[in-house]
């Protein structure tokens, strides 16, 4: 506890990082027929297909409750 207190607190980075701006903004900038929404990859891919996936099972499966709700339950 008195080796926390007596650290110093410091606000600048320990490391300074590479500004990739500049290249990001060309890769998104480029007109090469992407959406801008799967420009950043494999990763932008694979979450646009789960994405998909999800909201796909997930009106079928909305629409099949309702039906289920929709139907009379039989008497016995």
């Amino acid at each position: 506890l008195r080796q926390i207190s007596q650290r110093t607190i410091s606000t600048a980075s320990r490391r300074q990082f590479e500004n990739r701006v500049p290249e990001k903004q060309k890769l998104f900038q480029e007109d090469n027929g992407i959406p801008v929404h799967l420009k950043g990859g494999v990763m932008d891919s694979l979450l646009y297909r789960v994405t998909m996936g999800l909201s796909v099972f997930g009106t079928a499966y909305v629409v099949y409750e309702l039906l289920v709700a929709s139907m009379p339950k039989k008497q016995k």
